[in-house]
Formats: structure tokens, C-alpha cells, sequence
């Protein structure tokens, strides 16, 4: 192997940096659509009910698929029904509808952390359904949902690499694309590698911030509760 040139990744770090914007700004709207789709399933699969039924075939169809295989419909075959969306609104809306499936389960899980009696107490205070769901249940369910929705960030940018098959120049392709002209795959890569673990580190960072913010794994004292 030739010796380690820096010379190589510094002639060519801006356009991996825009590569690497382009990652953070898909993941950040992605993630957005994600979280609400997520938020409106799991809560809807959290209780008895038809919508329960509706929802359920949507998170099985996208949780048993390869995430690549979605955009490809996504992308290619949708426009045969006369449903056309651009490169980056087609990455968009297949990372976010994989992984609101994801996170549905995450909200899920975490509404049936919380004791059935705080609902209970809520109801018998006078609240309504909805209002115990927003004033009670959900803020102790998203404190245990942080580190796991964290996580499904984390994967959410990470899984962004696989949009380099719509021609979108995020940094996988980007550093394809250097590579192509270079030759040394070895330094474009290091330098690729290193970018997505700065940037996941950075998440894994904040998510410890938040967990210490909302004491997550902690008692709840008592004006946390009902």
C-alpha cells in the first residue's frame, strides 16, 4: 500500500463537507416525518381499536423490507401510477416512512411503560382521554423513549448512504465520487468513516445530555407524577 497522503483529503474536504451537510439536512427532515408518522401509529397501536388494524399492516410492510428495495419503488416505481417525486423528496419520504414504522413501536413501547394507574388517576380528576394521553401519559412515555429514538436518529443518518442510489451527492457518494477521480480509496474513505462517526458521536453526545436534562432511568419525583 502507497503511504497515507493528507494531501488527498485535504484538496477535496469541501466537497465532502457539503457531502456531509447534505447527510445532516436529510436525516434532520426525515427524522421530523418519521417522529410525527411514528408519534400518530404508535399511540393509535397503543389502543383497542380499528385503527390499531390499519396501522399495523404499515409497520410490518416497512419493518420486513430492505430500506433500499423502498426508495427503488419509491423512486422508480411509483411514477408508473402517476405518483412522481424528486431524488430528494422520494429520500425523504422513504427514510421517513421506514423509520416512522420504527419509531411507532418505540412510542408504543414506552405508553406501555407508564402505570396504568396514573391514566386512571388523570380520568378521575376530570381530564379527558385526550388530555390525560397529552398531560400525563406522554411526558413520562417520552422520557423513556429518548435513548431509543436517539438510537433510531443515529440509524436514520446512518441509513442515509443508501440515497446515493438517487444520484443525491450526500457523503457516501461524495466520497465515491473523489474516489472515482483519485484512485485512493484508502484516505477518501478514512475520511468518509470519520465524518459519520463524528457525526453519530455528536448525537450519542447530545442524547446523554438529554437523558441527564430529563433523568431518564430515574425515579420520578412527585410533581412529575399526577
Amino acid at each position: 500500500m502507497n503511504d497515507f497522503q493528507l494531501s488527498i483529503i485535504l484538496n477535496n474536504h469541501r466537497e465532502l463537507w457539503t457531502g456531509a451537510m447534505i447527510t445532516i439536512k436529510i436525516t434532520a427532515v426525515s427524522f421530523v416525518i418519521a417522529l410525527a408518522i411514528g408519534m400518530v401509529v404508535g399511540i393509535a397501536r397503543s389502543r383497542p381499536g380499528f385503527l390499531r388494524w390499519i396501522f399495523t399492516p404499515y409497520v410490518e410492510v416497512f419493518r420486513g423490507t430492505p430500506l433500499l428495495i423502498q426508495l427503488f419503488f419509491i423512486y422508480y416505481a411509483l411514477p408508473a401510477t402517476g405518483i412522481t417525486m424528486d431524488n430528494f423528496m422520494a429520500a425523504y419520504v422513504g427514510i421517513g416512512l421506514c423509520g416512522g414504522a420504527y419509531i411507532s413501536e418505540i412510542i408504543r413501547g414506552s405508553l406501555y411503560s407508564v402505570e396504568k394507574g396514573q391514566g386512571e388517576a388523570a380520568l378521575s380528576l376530570g381530564f379527558s382521554p385526550v388530555q390525560t394521553m397529552i398531560h400525563v401519559i406522554l411526558p413520562q412515555a417520552m422520557r423513556v423513549a429518548i435513548p431509543p429514538l436517539m438510537n433510531a436518529f443515529s440509524a436514520q443518518l446512518k441509513e442515509t448512504s443508501l440515497v446515493s442510489v438517487l444520484a443525491i451527492n450526500e457523503l457516501t457518494r461524495s466520497g465515491q465520487m473523489v474516489y472515482s477521480r483519485t484512485f485512493r480509496p484508502f484516505e477518501i474513505y478514512v475520511a468518509v468513516a470519520i465524518l459519520y462517526f463524528v457525526m453519530t458521536f455528536s448525537v450519542s453526545l447530545f442524547s446523554r445530555h438529554l437523558e441527564k436534562m430529563f433523568h431518564v432511568g430515574g425515579r420520578l419525583s412527585a410533581d412529575q407524577r399526577v
